[in-house]
């Protein structure tokens, strides 16, 4: 039985379109080095040759834009990681909740960024902020308030092993942030359960700063800064304690309450309703 032969010409042709889509939708997924997470379900489309002057200010000084919807009514969080220093994926969906819960942004989107080691042995901060520099994409743009966090693959300069001091996180401006990763495995390698935990603790706490807490931006309704350890509160069992900066306290914090973060206490709640949050 013979078959009918389709048009060579009409099968070229549509072979010739299958190969045109494939190359745009190759060249479109190669042409971004960085994986989106959406909370939406939307795309992320960034815009180029952003004016960055609005994202290197004083920690702070955005605490009321993010907290309100006054200038901006989503979050674009990049979250920028040395290979195998990645975050949890549970612990950045508990941090996303917590911005939820205290400012009035509805849609907060995530995207990921893999780089190379700097091949240091200790991170300064003024070292951090070059990385920055080099490797930031994301900016403010239109409605949209964007935010960097660095997750290193080493500690602060700042730690002091000696005294059992180990930095777990640091604000450096008004839209940035790093957590050092690899001091906070170091402190739950005994207990790795706990790194879940110990990442979303981390982020909050240091969120908290670009929130504005405790006078750092935001005013104070009532005075609760604690008088050894400036712009942290002096509440017990308050997210910002100063401690819970600090590797072994944290640890020994998660330990007694099972891996439950700490929150806001009413002092900050407090500032952050008189700054716009929730």
């Amino acid at each position: 039985m013979l078959k009918k032969i389709p048009n060579m010409k009409k099968y070229s042709l549509f072979l010739s379109i299958i190969a045109f889509t494939l190359l745009i939708n190759c060249s479109r997924s190669s042409s971004s080095n960085y994986n989106q997470k959406q909370e939406e379900g939307q795309q992320v489309e960034i815009p180029k040759n952003l004016d960055k002057r609005q994202n290197l200010k004083t920690t702070g000084d955005s605490a009321n834009d993010i907290l309100s919807n006054n200038s901006f009514t989503k979050l674009l969080i990049e979250i920028a990681y040395v290979e195998g220093f990645k975050p949890k994926e549970q612990a950045v969906t508990e941090f996303t909740d917590f911005l939820k819960k205290y400012t009035f942004k509805e849609t907060i989107s995530i995207i990921y960024k893999k780089l190379e080691s700097p091949g240091v042995k200790k991170l300064e901060l003024r070292k951090v902020r070059e990385l920055e520099i080099k490797n930031r994409v994301a900016y403010n743009f239109d409605d949209t308030l964007s935010i960097y966090i660095y997750f290193a693959d080493a500690p602060s300069d700042e730690d002091e092993p000696e005294k059992n001091l180990f930095t777990l996180g640091s604000v450096y401006r008004n839209t940035s942030m790093i957590i050092y990763e690899s001091t906070l495995k170091g402190l739950v390698k005994d207990r790795p359960s706990l790194l879940t935990a110990l990442e979303a603790a981390t982020l909050s706490h240091e969120f908290g700063h670009l929130f504005g807490l405790v006078n750092l931006g935001t005013t104070p309704v009532r005075d609760h800064e604690d008088v050894e350890s400036s712009n942290h509160c002096n509440v017990e069992s308050c997210l910002m304690k100063a401690e819970l900066q600090f590797g072994n306290s944290m640890k020994r914090m998660l330990v007694a309450k099972n891996g439950i973060v700490p929150d806001l206490d009413p002092e900050c709640l407090a500032d952050l309703k008189a700054n716009g949050g929730r």
